[in-house]
């Protein structure tokens, strides 16, 4: 499992849960972060990276920093959507997990996610000479996260996972909370938590996160598609 994100808290809030459950049971996350915050408000970027490194190892995660534009300046580039996808050849994963693509959020966010969409389809193209040094690679699977609510696209119907264990649940607050920096401005642990609350209820479980397929899952069964949301 790949995630990107534009800024070092972007994984742990939008979808931090998530990595946690699939972390437990045995599947790898690996973290490719964007830039280092350093046109946030609060945080250096050296503090930054310390926050990032402390989390992504509480949620069981690897970690690497890429240098694109930089924090507030990121462009859609096909130079960089070409060195995403040399990620995605080098790493192989499954699933990647990428900001969504609503514009009314931090424009970084939405930026990376469609340059991560593009990336997804040109891993998969053998004649890039940027990336012939590596094998091609198709994935099974691209998701969207949500920061932020404003962030969840109207247009996708969710799947909703369930991280209402208590050993998750902990893992994803202990990681909110490694950034300090952010953590203590707003309460931005207190919002994602209800966010989660709030899909949980709806859907007869403690806490859910919603995650956006680019595609149309398919599954090899119906017994597979587990229960619909409305649980309430």
């Amino acid at each position: 499992m790949l995630a990107f994100g534009a800024h070092p808290d972007d994984i742990e809030f939008g979808c931090g849960g998530v990595i946690a459950k699939e972390s437990r049971t045995g599947r790898t996350a690996h973290f490719v972060i964007c830039s280092r915050g350093e046109s946030s408000t609060h945080g250096t970027p050296a503090h930054r990276v310390i926050e990032a490194n402390r989390s992504a190892a509480l949620l069981g995660a690897r970690l690497e920093f890429i240098e694109l534009d930089g924090d507030a300046h990121l462009e859609v580039r096909t130079a960089h959507a070409i060195k995403l996808a040399g990620i995605i050849r080098r790493v192989r994963p499954g699933v990647v997990l990428a900001p969504s693509l609503v514009g009314n959020q931090h424009p970084d966010h939405a930026q990376l996610g469609q340059l991560v969409r593009d990336a997804c389809r040109l891993a998969r193209y053998g004649g890039i000479k940027e990336l012939r040094r590596a094998p091609v690679h198709a994935i099974e699977q691209l998701f969207y996260y949500a920061v932020t609510p404003e962030a969840e696209p109207a247009d996708l119907t969710p799947v909703l996972i369930d991280v209402s264990a208590p050993d998750v649940l902990k893992a994803w607050t202990s990681a909110m909370e490694a950034h300090v920096s952010q953590a203590a401005t707003r309460n931005y642990v207190e919002l994602q938590l209800t966010r989660a609350r709030l899909r949980g209820l709806r859907a007869g479980v403690g806490h859910a996160i919603a995650l956006f397929p680019n595609d149309p899952l398919v599954l090899d069964s119906l017994a597979q598609a587990g229960h619909a949301a409305r649980r309430f």
